[in-house]
């Protein structure tokens, strides 16, 4: 088992930046590839970025892409999203996710997910 704690989340402005960080503990973590995905209010759980194990690849979502960064410290077992120039339509439920397979991209299968942080962007 691997648990996931999602942090960082919250009420910022269109424009501003936000950290979030995902906490994994359990297993070994660089033995997971990592994702981020968000859910808005009456929405589907999109895709918002992946990275590898080892955090040599990246994928973004168009949506994101040059405003959202992946990163990982394997050292603490954490994956962070740094998210840039947030707009409101970047409103949602933010998820960690974790997978066991070598390059899962957006479709996974994720196997293990965090409970989710709240970030709202106001206009």
């Amino acid at each position: 088992q691997v648990q996931l704690v999602e942090s960082g989340g919250g009420l910022v402005q269109a424009g501003d930046s936000l950290r979030l960080s995902c906490a994994a503990s359990g297993r070994t973590f660089s033995n997971y590839a990592m994702g981020w995905f968000r859910q808005a209010p009456g929405k589907e759980r999109e895709f918002v970025a992946y990275i590898s194990r080892r955090g040599s690849l990246t994928n973004y979502a168009d949506s994101v892409k040059g405003r959202f960064t992946i990163s990982r410290d394997n050292n603490r077992d954490t994956v962070y999203l740094q998210m840039n120039s947030l707009k409101p339509e970047d409103t949602a439920e933010y998820y960690c996710a974790a997978s066991s397979r070598l390059l899962p991209g957006p479709e996974g299968p994720y196997e293990y997910w965090g409970q989710g942080t709240q970030v709202t962007v106001s206009s």
